[in-house]
């Protein structure tokens, strides 16, 4: 490596009080200063940063948020996609999320509660209501929970469990404020999450999508057994594939 060892040798024999070097001694010093200067190289070579723009320029053009986009759905979109950085998602497990988040969200790219009022969520989820079995699976074991721990995000929360199991993940206190899930960097992070480690429905990302590179209309739609058996699953198939061309374009590897 093209270094100017002259100064470091100096520096180190002051600091042996004048003393010289053995050829091994020179030899282990020449080896430790090219790996210093190989490390900095390297950690100097940051990878182009994510060009929004450009996705937002493609997102435009598709069926999946185009022809115009409202602040809610870019924020929206931030949002998945820091967390999908964060969690260093592939490209295709990117794309996805962001497929699934379009129609679960009804296209806003906002977190949702699950529709229903107190009434349908005790008959639903409560251990007081009409299916204690579903309750009891969900954690809910206290009169109330039904409606406390009703869905939540981008990707539907469901169930003291679920909610106590995403908090501890998270670092959240999702049990004693559950509305947190429907902040938009939390519920990204729990649908990103969950997608990776099977929590929706026990099937993850990894048995479905590629690791590295683009992944096809059948595998996206295969993808869907992860949140909801097939329900739907050629729409957002559909919409995965453009968000991956957006994601490209905007040089996402």
């Amino acid at each position: 490596m093209n270094v100017d060892r002259k100064p470091i040798f100096q520096a180190v024999r002051e600091l042996r009080n004048g003393h010289g070097f053995t050829q091994v001694e020179v030899q282990l010093l020449d080896a430790a200063i090219d790996r210093a200067f190989a490390d900095v190289h390297r950690d100097s070579e940051a990878p182009p940063a994510f060009n929004e723009a450009a996705f937002f320029d493609v997102m435009r053009g598709s069926k999946a948020l185009g022809p115009t986009l409202s602040t809610d759905e870019v924020e929206g979109c931030q949002a998945i996609i820091e967390a999908c950085r964060q969690a260093g998602y592939a490209l295709s497990w990117t794309a996805y999320a962001l497929a699934t988040a379009v129609v679960e969200t009804a296209s806003t790219m906002q977190p949702i509660k699950e529709f229903g009022g107190t009434a349908y969520f005790r008959r639903m989820y409560d251990i007081e209501g009409s299916r204690p079995a579903k309750a009891r699976e969900l954690g809910n074991l206290n009169p109330g929970d039904g409606a406390r721990f009703a869905g939540r995000g981008y990707v539907q929360l469901t169930g003291r469990k679920n909610y106590a199991k995403a908090g501890t993940a998270l670092g959240h206190d999702l049990i004693g404020n559950p509305d947190l899930a429907m902040r938009p960097d939390i519920a990204a992070a729990i649908m990103v999450k969950g997608m990776a480690g099977g929590w929706f429905t026990g099937r993850s990302l990894a048995g479905y999508l590629p690791a590295n590179g683009p992944g096809a209309l059948i595998q996206f739609k295969e993808a869907r057994r992860i949140i909801n058996g097939q329900d739907r699953a050629a729409e957002i198939a559909g919409y995965a594939m453009e968000c991956q061309r957006a994601l490209q374009a905007g040089g996402w590897a």
